[in-house]
């Protein structure tokens, strides 16, 4: 939140100098601050939501507070926390039991700050990888349309950058597209690997 009590727009992209440059708008989002600050919070309320299950005395007004503060992020409240603690884990951690005081003593319980960023990164990166995916298929399904307009369309072939036998550039095409379904193969076991 702002001093006037609206959403912070610069918590909904990430601040990078090559983010800037390079990223799509949909991976800024996903890597904001406020993406990854209230993923934090999905992750305490699926650990909290598991123990329950195992039995441990967690009660449902303390679930119910935990989802119901999942939104928003009081960013304010949460660095302050960081200036005296000097840990920003502990800084969201306070902040998010601020929001659902009954949840406080059992937000965390039997985890470490590794536990609850590491799993938000894997998350993330799943999800960049699964926005990579998306696009890797919507190029190839532009160059199929592509290389099937332009299948007698003949041109001259090259090898070792030297003119070479001719050649179509739907064929040509296709080998760009042969090399991205490559890509998207790995980029695909990459994510897969990530569940």
């Amino acid at each position: 939140m702002n001093q006037d009590g609206q959403p912070d727009p610069r918590r909904d992209v990430w601040e990078n100098p090559l983010a800037s440059r390079y990223a799509s708008p949909e991976m800024t989002r996903l890597w904001s601050d406020r993406n990854r600050y209230r993923t934090w919070r999905e992750v305490w309320l699926a650990l909290a939501e598991a123990e329950a299950e195992l039995g441990l005395a967690i009660t449902p007004e303390q679930l119910a507070q935990l989802r119901a503060a999942l939104e928003p992020v009081d960013f304010a409240r949460a660095a302050a926390y960081e200036k005296q603690m000097r840990h920003d884990v502990f800084a969201h951690l306070h902040t998010y039991a601020d929001a659902a005081p009954a949840a406080r003593p059992i937000i965390h319980l039997g985890a470490t700050s590794a536990f609850v960023t590491d799993n938000t990164d894997l998350m993330l990166m799943r999800e960049s990888l699964d926005l990579v995916a998306a696009r890797l298929a919507g190029v190839v399904e532009a160059l199929a349309d592509k290389a099937a307009r332009t299948r007698d369309v003949v041109c001259l072939g090259l090898t070792h950058l030297q003119p070479a036998q001719p050649t179509t550039i739907g064929k040509r095409i296709c080998l760009w597209i042969h090399d991205l379904l490559v890509d998207l193969e790995e980029v695909l076991h990459r994510r897969h690997l990530l569940r």
